[in-house]
């Protein structure tokens, strides 16, 4: 259901451009002081709604990037090749996927997005305070305000951890001329944790919506983020206490997974039994175009999986698939990789050779693609702007059998035993038509994550977080030959863009060897 419009109804006088110091201020709507306008529920409303929006962005923001975060880091992966029409189409991409990136041609929306994110949170944090003072709030009701924005701004604050490391981390807005110490990934993490372990601790958060407003931020998601968090970075100190969380919401009965794998990339299966969270989008009278990036509506992902010059056979069951740019071709050693009868397989590396053809698969084509986010007709048949960036497809964040995975590898690094863990990964192994096993390791349940989390932006972290990336993602492991570079700790993180080096006036170094 496509109802929870705080993460679309986008306020055009709140828009800000993170690309110069007016990214730090903001406009009145009115022609009032901001401090007069913000007094009112109904403006704390439309903050919150500003603070939701840039979740919508990551897929094709404020930088006209394609950086989508289910894919982005996938390229940084063994199991997605960036593709395209050429080997130049999308430089960052292409450049991401070789340890390449230089810092003027990077990933700079997610960097952009992200800060227009913690920008807007903290700015509801503030105005809580103001229409508290103008006695038009109760106290209960602006710890929720409050709540969510804490939450939204540590979402935000994840992604440039993850993928910058290095970044400037701040809970208050800055004054002119913006500038705040550059952290280590490590100082950035224990500011972060400690705010999450806050938030978990004293914030009203809650556990769930209704169905018309799904799409807030939650007490799971605030679970969901620290266990990530603290298993990339090997934090033992905080591995009971992310245990914990992950049983908590196991034992709570309120997720479970959904019978049929293919049907959770269904728009009908949105919001199901095993949804943690998603990122809303909705092609009903979506307004979102090529003119207004940032409106409200629909996704482009969708298009930027779809296979190129494709066309599905005439009656075939996926006949509703239709073309697009070609950008997540799977690579012949991750198809291989699944086991016998995984019934995943036909639904992340998708056989398109199978159900249609091509005149132009592109550079890099394998005749494999993700299905989860499938370019499909049906799910765009009712914008009203432009039809690529129109697609219903609403972003899966976290879904249950993360939460058991989790638990699995929680449990074997705080002493657990291998068969006892063995009981949450064979629930996924169940639903994926797989035998159970008597006992795991941390290598078999990385194995199942690999499976289950295809394209979904997990495989990365993973490798890394567990020490492999520099054995696994190297050129030799690559089967069609197009890595010609490895990985190594110097490229963990992404270039920080020029332009903000540029403008923190020698207050910003950048990251390993770029």
């Amino acid at each position: 259901m496509k109802a929870n419009k705080i993460l679309f109804g986008l306020f055009a006088a709140l828009t800000l451009s993170s690309c110069s110091d007016d990214f730090l201020e903001v406009t009145s709507p009115t022609d009032t002081f901001i401090e007069e306008y913000y007094t009112t529920k109904t403006s704390l409303d439309e903050a919150l709604v500003a603070a939701y929006a840039p979740l919508h962005w990551y897929d094709y923001g404020s930088t006209y990037q394609y950086n989508a975060l289910n894919f982005i880091s996938e390229f940084m992966s063994d199991d997605m090749y960036p593709n395209g029409s050429s080997n130049t189409d999308q430089p960052m991409l292409q450049l991401m996927f070789n340890y390449s990136c230089t810092p003027i041609v990077c990933l700079t929306g997610v960097w952009s997005d992200s800060y227009s994110g913690v920008k807007r949170s903290n700015d509801v944090i503030k105005y809580a305070d103001w229409v508290e003072q103008a006695g038009n709030i109760s106290a209960n009701e602006k710890a929720d305000y409050v709540a969510q924005a804490r939450l939204l701004r540590v979402f935000y604050y994840l992604q440039l951890w993850k993928f910058y490391g290095n970044i400037p981390c701040y809970f208050e807005n800055l004054a002119s001329p913006y500038i705040e110490e550059q952290l280590t990934a490590d100082a950035v993490y224990a500011k972060v944790i400690a705010e999450l372990e806050d938030i978990i601790s004293s914030c009203p958060l809650q556990n769930d919506y209704p169905a018309e407003e799904k799409g807030h931020v939650t007490k799971p998601l605030a679970y969901m983020i620290y266990a990530e968090m603290v298993m990339i970075q090997n934090d033992n100190t905080r591995y009971n206490k992310a245990l914990g969380f992950m049983q908590e919401l196991i034992t709570s009965g309120r997720y479970s997974l959904t019978p049929n794998f293919q049907d959770i990339w269904e728009e009908s299966s949105e919001w199901n039994a095993e949804s943690i969270w998603e990122i809303n989008y909705f092609d009903d009278n979506s307004v979102r175009g090529w003119g207004n990036q940032l409106g409200a509506g629909g996704c482009v992902f969708p298009r930027l999986h779809g296979p190129r010059s494709w066309k599905a056979n005439a009656g075939d069951p996926f006949e509703d698939v239709d073309a697009g740019w070609g950008f997540s071709a799977i690579p012949l050693h991750s198809v291989a990789s699944f086991e016998e009868g995984d019934l995943r397989k036909e639904f992340s590396a998708f056989d398109l050779n199978a159900h249609g053809t091509s005149d132009d698969p592109g550079w890099m084509s394998t005749g494999y693609c993700l299905y989860k986010y499938m370019c499909r007709k049906s799910n765009n048949k009712d914008q009203k702007a432009d039809a690529d960036l129109g697609f219903n497809n609403n972003l899966r964040v976290y879904r249950y059998p993360e939460v058991l995975l989790n638990a699995a590898e929680l449990l074997l690094k705080t002493g657990g035993s291998g068969a006892s863990a063995a009981q949450y990964v064979n629930e996924v192994r169940a639903r994926a038509g797989l035998g159970a096993l008597s006992s795991v390791s941390e290598d078999d349940i990385l194995n199942e994550r690999r499976h289950e989390f295809m394209g979904e932006g997990k495989r990365y972290f993973d490798l890394v977080r567990t020490g492999k990336a520099a054995s696994v993602l190297t050129p030799s492991n690559d089967s069609g030959g197009y890595r010609t570079k490895g990985w190594s700790e110097a490229v963990r993180y992404l270039p920080i863009p020029q332009d903000n080096i540029d403008a923190a006036q020698g207050t910003l170094k950048q990251n390993g060897s770029y």
